[in-house]
């Protein structure tokens, strides 16, 4: 038993420092992609811009969406991103800089990460107000991973009204928990989707969704991707396909546009697909190239 746990550590001891690795890598581009003076100059934001705010979920950080604005990056053709950091009181500090793109990129991070869907459409509340404020735009774009996906589809439908509030122009949702995480208010392999596309089972969280639908805005084009490690559970390892896919019965009668993506095998893990090329690529074509 012993020789097990030990055998154990060392392996888990080996991905530590490969992960250490590669996301020490992943900051020294973000780093340099942040300096002020790299041939960019600070920019005066216009009206017209749209920028792409990125926020993670539960236990997640910047390594959650790093990867993502290294890809946004690429294909926007800039050298520039804004990060911004939230404390627990909703204080913003701001790293990085605003650039004069169509596509400003923001990357939105909870410094405590610990929290509920709940808290996280709190800090929004805060947050895209003042982004709208400080930097005079009206649209934006939104990617929201795991529970930030369910926070960016809440915190819109209670701020559908409100004038000081930026309207979204487009949301990709990535792993949303939307009816129940695995082990708690959801089985593998035991809801399903009616012929509708209703679930059978509906957790409160989920319930609410739906009783609040008609306040979600209509003019938005939406992007659900969701994983199934294909071992018979029909999972990402952590939230059913029935679960992320169920949004489509809230909100595809009422956006725009709904499309939705799932994804297959090792790399559709809850927390390997924000990483994924080819998830990546999906995510900034439906952001970028329409």
């Amino acid at each position: 038993m012993l020789g097990a746990v030990s055998g154990f550590a060392t392996v888990s001891t080996l991905l530590h420092f490969r992960h250490q690795a590669k996301t020490k890598i992943e900051h020294q581009e973000l780093a340099k992609a942040q300096q002020p003076n790299h041939g960019i100059k600070s920019l005066t934001p216009t009206a017209q811009q749209i920028p792409t705010v990125y926020v993670h979920g539960f236990r997640g950080g910047d390594y959650t969406t790093n990867k993502m604005v290294l890809s946004a990056q690429k294909a926007i053709k800039t050298r520039t991103y804004l990060k911004v950091l939230v404390d627990w009181r909703g204080e913003l500090t701001y790293e990085g800089c605003w650039s004069n793109d169509p596509n400003p990129l923001v990357q939105l991070v909870f410094k405590d990460k610990w929290m509920p869907t709940r808290q996280i459409v709190n800090w929004l509340d805060i947050v895209l107000p003042k982004l709208k404020e400080k930097y005079h735009f009206n649209e934006y774009n939104a990617v929201g991973h795991s529970l930030g996906a369910t926070a960016l589809v809440r915190v819109e439908m209670r701020n559908y009204h409100k004038a000081n509030f930026p309207k979204l122009n487009k949301l990709v949702l990535v792993a949303g928990p939307f009816d129940g995480v695995v082990a708690f208010g959801d089985w593998p392999n035991v809801n399903r989707l009616l012929p509708s596309g209703r679930p059978v089972l509906m957790n409160p969280h989920y319930l609410r969704l739906l009783l609040n639908r008609d306040h979600f805005p209509s003019n938005v084009s939406v992007l659900n991707i969701y994983g199934n490690i294909d071992d018979n559970s029909n999972t990402d390892k952590y939230i059913s396909v029935i679960s992320a896919k169920s949004i489509r019965y809230i909100l595809a009668p009422i956006v725009k546009a709904f499309h939705e993506v799932e994804v297959h095998g090792q790399d559709a893990e809850h927390s390997k697909m924000h990483d994924d090329d080819n998830v990546l690529s999906i995510i900034n074509r439906f952001l970028f190239e329409h």
